[in-house]
Order: structure tokens, then sequence, then C-alpha cells
């Protein structure tokens, strides 16, 4: 693989909206006319298919005596998961940490991504061996840490701060979803709280990238498997551009704006 920069997304807890940033983004950064790859390192739980409208796909090989997979494209995005290894959707990947570990590096090392301005990496959630993998392993550009705002998530959130930290992986800076809900008089509902990622990223000393609102109409757009990125209402497209922007602010100029 040969990829200019690589960009984790991940949170330490499962539900925060961390596979729907990673795809957005990674959408978004797609329609700059970078070449971008996007892995789905969550192994046993698997959603970036479904939100791309690749569900369906399954993974194919390319031709001749090193024969390799072949990434699934949607979108301008180059797609491997192990969600298009399976025979079925909802086949169970019943795996011991140590097969893990080696699907994941599989995944990285055995598919013809092609050269790619930026390879963005959808991490499972937890601080396991899947993830410590990917921090020692990969010489990672840096890190996404998204939450949302309710302390038990900030808690948790803390752990994979924390273990970014002691593996030297820099950190970009931490998203905070799930803000808030506008109601159609415009006022706005913190059903989850507000101000955790703020805190987050004051304690620990890095950026704060922003805060995107609870929006039934991306929740929508992720099931349909089409990401808002690409094809939402304007004000969603510009949120995540924007997002992107103060991303790839951080690491380039490795990667071409």
């Amino acid at each position: 693989m040969k990829a200019r920069r690589t960009l984790l997304f991940t949170s330490g807890k499962g539900g925060v909206g961390k596979s729907t940033l990673a795809v957005n983004v990674a959408s978004a950064l797609a329609r700059r006319g970078l070449s971008v790859g996007i892995l789905d390192a969550d192994l046993h739980g698997p959603s970036v298919p479904r939100m791309l409208g690749l569900e369906g796909e399954r993974v194919r090989w390319s031709e001749g005596p090193q024969s390799r997979m072949l990434p699934a494209e949607n979108f301008g995005l180059k797609v491997m998961s192990v969600g298009l290894t399976t025979p079925e959707s909802d086949t169970p990947l019943v795996w011991r940490s140590s097969v893990a570990v080696s699907a994941l590096k599989q995944m990285l090392e055995d598919t013809a991504w092609g050269e790619l301005d930026l390879l963005v990496i959808d991490a499972p959630p937890g601080t396991g061996d899947v993830q410590l993998t990917l921090a020692q392993d990969l010489h990672l550009s840096g890190a996404v840490v998204v939450i949302t705002p309710q302390p038990v998530a900030t808690d948790d959130v803390r752990r994979a701060l924390r273990m970014l930290v002691e593996t030297h992986v820099p950190i970009m800076g931490v998203v905070e979803n799930l803000s808030g809900f506008v109601a159609p008089d415009g006022t706005v509902h913190h059903l989850f709280g507000e101000g955790g990622g703020r805190m987050l990223a004051k304690d620990y000393g890095v950026p704060f990238l922003g805060s995107l609102p609870l929006d039934p109409a991306l929740r929508e757009l992720c099931d349909a498997g089409r990401p808002a990125a690409a094809v939402g209402s304007e004000a969603l497209q510009r949120q995540f551009a924007d997002l992107a922007g103060r991303i790839l602010d951080g690491i380039a100029p490795a990667v071409p704006r």
C-alpha cells in the first residue's frame, strides 16, 4: 500500500457516530479531488459497506500469480471491510484477538489500494489488540477522536485518547457528535448534555475541531448508503467539507489541497 498519509477515526466507545464521521469526512476529501481509501477496521461490527451502499458487494481478487483483494468503490472512495468478505451480512466473526489482528493486516497489506493521497481508517471501539496494532504498526499521520457530550462517553474516550498519547500518535483533534437537536422552531435541545468535547480537548491540550448536531436527515442518508457529504443538503455537505478542511490543515502539506 502506498498512502501519503493515514488518518484514524477512533473513540474508545461504540455508538458515538465514529463510522458516520469517517465515511463522510472521507467522502468530503474525495470530493476535493484526492485519492482516498477507507478501511473498515471494526472487524466485529463493520458498518462502512452499508453507509456507502456496498452491503451487497463481496470481495473480488485480481488475476495473476500475486493475486490481491480488489477494494470496492463508490462515491469516489476505495473501500475494504471484513463485511465484504463474509458469506452473509449477518455472519458473526467469532475470532480471538490474534486472528482479528491477522485479518486486519491482510486487509491492509493484501488489498490492491493503488497510490492513495489518504487512507482513512475507521477503528473499532475499545483499546485492545486491534487498536494497538493500528497505533504501533501503521505510522499514523494523525487521529481524530470522536465523542458525544455525556460523561459516560467522555470516560471511555479519555482512555482511547490516553492510549494515543502513550503510543505517540499525533492527535488532530476532538469532534463532538450528537451535540444537540435543532427543533423546527429553532430551539436547540441538548439531549446528551453539552460541552464534553470542548472539555476533553482542553484537558488534553488538543484542538477542538467542532461539534455536529443530531440530524435525522444524516441518519436517513447513512441507512440508505448515501453519504451526506456527497449527496446531502447544501448545509450537510458544507458541514462535512468544513470539518474535512480543518482536518486536512493538520496533515498538510504531505496531502495536496
